[in-house]
Parts: structure tokens; C-alpha cells; sequence
């Protein structure tokens, strides 16, 4: 099940509360209600939970308005190779990594062509993290397997969660 989440500054209050509760869907809905009773003095019955339950929201990417996303296009009849090259990568890059998260995704319609999605803080750290030796060296091994990838450079302009649909 996806991760969920509840961010008390969407929801009606006096007090300003900032807190954001992220997890399962039950555990976000009972720390949610008793958030709800201790903190802000609310009675936890049906109608609480309901707009508990309306404000529970699938939780987002870690990805804010201004970060920087790699959009990497290849394909490879060799992707678990790819990803123990990806691994290899991970340690040699240590520290040094900029790379916040990534997806890899394989095209229903083209078996055998993947896009992997990498995001970044900003642009400068993309950069920084490309440049790096490690990055280098993994780079060059990954073109070898997987051919000369098509890189798309897109920085973020909206991040949107939207609540669960009902039924």
C-alpha cells in the first residue's frame, strides 16, 4: 500500500499547527485523531475521522518547486546489470552524491526501453554529482551495455498531492 499522508496546515485551525504525519493509511489516521484531540482539543468520532479521511492525501515525492529533475531514456535487454551498476555507482560515490531518489521504469508498449528519473536539489547539484569521477566512470560503463542514453533536463515548476478518491 502507498504511503499516506495528513499535513495540518491544509486543515482549519486556530492554532497554525505545522505538523505533517506520513505512513500507512491507519497508522497516519490514528495519530492523526489523537493529534487532533490532544493538540487541538477536538472529540474523536465520525465526524473527526472524516475529515481526517478527507485530508489524507497520497504521500508526495520529496521533490520541491525548484529542484531539478534528470529524465534519463535507454534502452537494454540488461537492466539487472544496470541496476548493479547502479549500486557499484552508490558506493563509489559515497558522500559525494547530490542524487536525492530515483526511479527506473520500464515502457509497457516498448519492452526493453526504460526511462530513469533522478532528482536533484537544484541544477548546480545535478551538475556537481555529473561531473563526479565516480559518476564519470559509471556513465561510461552504462553506455557500453545500454548505448548512448537520451538526457532531458527539467526543472520543477508545481508539485501537486491529491487527496484519495472516494470509493
Amino acid at each position: 500500500m502507498s504511503r499516506m499522508m495528513i499535513d495540518c496546515r491544509t486543515l482549519p485551525s486556530e492554532s497554525d499547527c505545522s505538523l505533517t504525519l506520513m505512513g500507512e493509511p491507519e497508522e497516519v489516521m490514528r495519530a492523526a485523531a489523537a493529534h487532533a484531540v490532544d493538540v487541538h482539543g477536538h472529540t474523536d468520532d465520525e465526524e473527526l475521522r472524516a475529515g481526517l479521511r478527507g485530508a489524507l492525501v497520497a504521500a508526495p515525492v520529496d521533490l520541491p518547486e525548484g529542484a531539478f529533475v534528470q529524465l534519463i531514456d535507454f534502452r537494454t535487454d540488461r537492466i539487472a546489470e544496470f541496476d548493479a551498476i547502479e549500486d557499484e555507482w552508490l558506493a563509489a560515490i559515497g558522500g559525494a552524491r547530490t542524487a536525492r531518489w530515483s526511479v527506473v521504469s520500464e515502457d509497457r508498449d516498448e519492452p526493453g526501453r526504460y526511462c530513469e528519473l533522478v532528482a536533484f536539489p537544484d541544477a548546480e547539484a545535478a551538475e556537481r554529482n555529473s561531473k563526479h569521477p565516480a559518476t564519470q566512470e559509471i556513465a561510461a560503463r552504462l553506455s557500453e551495455m545500454a548505448g548512448t542514453p537520451e538526457f532531458r533536463n527539467l526543472e520543477i515548476r508545481r508539485v501537486r498531492a491529491y487527496p484519495v478518491a472516494a470509493g
